[in-house]
């Protein structure tokens, strides 16, 4: 039939969604969510401002999922502090959950400032690989002051 558009094939390449466990919103923000392997349930992993973001939260929580031969969306940026794993295929979704979002969390942090006027600052962040945390509860001594 003239005219119709053909469904579209898993595989395809899809403009929409540029990346694996990711979509985005009605209102432009990107969330991302993994199933829990042999159950129905999926796991929240976080709503970002960046598809970039919500990519490297999904990468982390299916990383901890599936180890090493996972498929990532960034194969060379593996989740942070999990060089060799060390997940025992065990973790709870809260913990999976939580590693997600902190690196979705920095990353969405890093791309909206380079986006801003703040790109020296962002690239450097970038560059470093992660974002020092400053305790916002501890009263600053003289000596970090200075």
């Amino acid at each position: 039939m003239e005219g119709q558009e053909e469904p579209r094939k898993r595989g395809e390449n899809n403009n929409d969604k540029p990346y694996k466990g990711i979509r985005m919103r009605k209102w432009g923000k990107w969330v991302a969510e993994i199933r829990e392997p042999n159950k129905r349930s999926r796991i929240w992993l976080g709503s970002y401002s960046t598809p970039v973001a919500a990519a490297r939260a999904y990468d982390t929580a299916v990383f901890y999922l599936r180890g090493p031969s996972a498929r990532l969306n960034f194969p060379e940026a593996l989740p942070l502090g999990a060089g060799g794993c060390g997940c025992d295929g065990d973790m709870s979704a809260a913990s999976i959950r939580k590693k997600a979002t902190e690196v979705g969390a920095r990353v969405d942090a890093v791309e909206t400032a380079m986006r801003g006027g703040q790109h020296k600052a962002a690239k450097e962040m970038k560059a470093r690989g992660s974002v020092d945390r400053v305790d916002l509860n501890k009263i600053p001594d003289a000596e970090e002051i200075s």
